[in-house]
C-alpha cells in the first residue's frame, strides 16, 4: 500500500513532465554535493531542472511518451526536464560531464525521439537556437542588401535615361519646328517672286 507521501511524489513529479520536450537520465553516483549543486546551477541557466528520483516511482509517473525511459531507470539516477531548447540542454550537460567524469549520461527523450548517449553527444555538439537565428539572419541580409541595391541600382539608371531622352526630344522637337518655319518662309518668298514675275510679263505685252 503506496503511503501518501509516495503519492504526492508521484503526482509531482507527473506534474513536472507534463508537456516537457526534455528529458535525460544521468546516473550521479561518485559526485559530491558541492558537484551535484553546481549541476543543478548551470542546468538553471538554460531552464533546466535537475531532479533526483526513485526508480520505482518515476516509472509511475512516466507517461506513454516516455515508456522507453523506464527501461534506463536502474541505480541512482538522475533526470534532467526541460520545455526549453534541448540543444542548449545537452551541451550544459556535457560540459558538466567533461569536468565531473563521474556523472554518466544514460540516454535521454528529445521531442519524441529517444536519444542512446552518442545521438545526445551529436544534439550537443549541434548550434544553439540563438547561434542559427544569428546565422540565419546574416545569411539572409547580406544577399538581400544586395538585391535591394540590384533593384535599386536599374531604376536611377531608367530615370536618368528617360529623363535624357525627354530632353533629347524635346530639342529635337524645336529643332524640327524651326525648320518647318524656315521652310515655310522660303516658299512663301518664292511664291511672291513667282507672283511679281508674271505681272511684269503682262505688262511688257501691253
Amino acid at each position: 500500500m503506496p503511503t501518501q507521501e509516495k503519492v504526492e511524489n508521484v503526482e509531482d513529479l507527473k506534474r513536472r513532465l507534463s508537456g516537457v520536450k526534455t528529458v535525460l537520465l544521468a546516473e550521479y553516483r561518485g559526485l559530491s554535493v558541492q558537484q551535484l549543486s553546481d549541476l543543478r546551477k548551470q542546468l538553471r541557466a538554460v531552464s533546466a531542472e535537475y531532479k533526483v528520483v526513485k526508480n520505482r516511482l518515476a516509472k509511475l509517473a512516466l507517461s506513454k511518451d516516455l515508456a522507453g525511459v523506464k527501461s534506463l531507470l536502474k541505480g541512482p539516477t538522475g533526470m534532467i526536464i526541460s520545455r526549453e531548447d534541448p540543444v542548449a540542454v545537452a551541451k550544459a550537460l556535457h560540459t558538466f560531464a567533461k569536468t565531473n567524469q563521474a556523472l554518466v549520461i544514460k540516454a535521454g527523450y528529445v521531442e519524441g525521439q529517444m536519444l542512446e548517449p552518442a545521438g545526445l553527444k551529436a544534439l550537443a555538439d549541434l548550434p544553439s537556437k540563438e547561434t542559427l537565428r544569428a546565422q540565419i539572419v546574416g545569411a539572409i541580409q547580406g544577399p538581400l542588401a544586395q538585391l535591394v541595391g540590384l533593384l535599386q541600382a536599374p531604376q536611377r539608371e531608367l530615370v536618368y535615361v528617360l529623363s535624357q531622352r525627354g530632353s533629347a526630344s524635346g530639342a529635337g522637337a524645336s529643332g524640327d519646328a524651326s525648320g518647318e518655319m524656315v521652310a515655310g518662309r522660303t516658299s512663301g518668298a518664292g511664291a511672291s517672286g513667282a507672283a511679281s514675275g508674271e505681272m511684269a510679263e503682262k505688262s511688257e505685252a501691253k
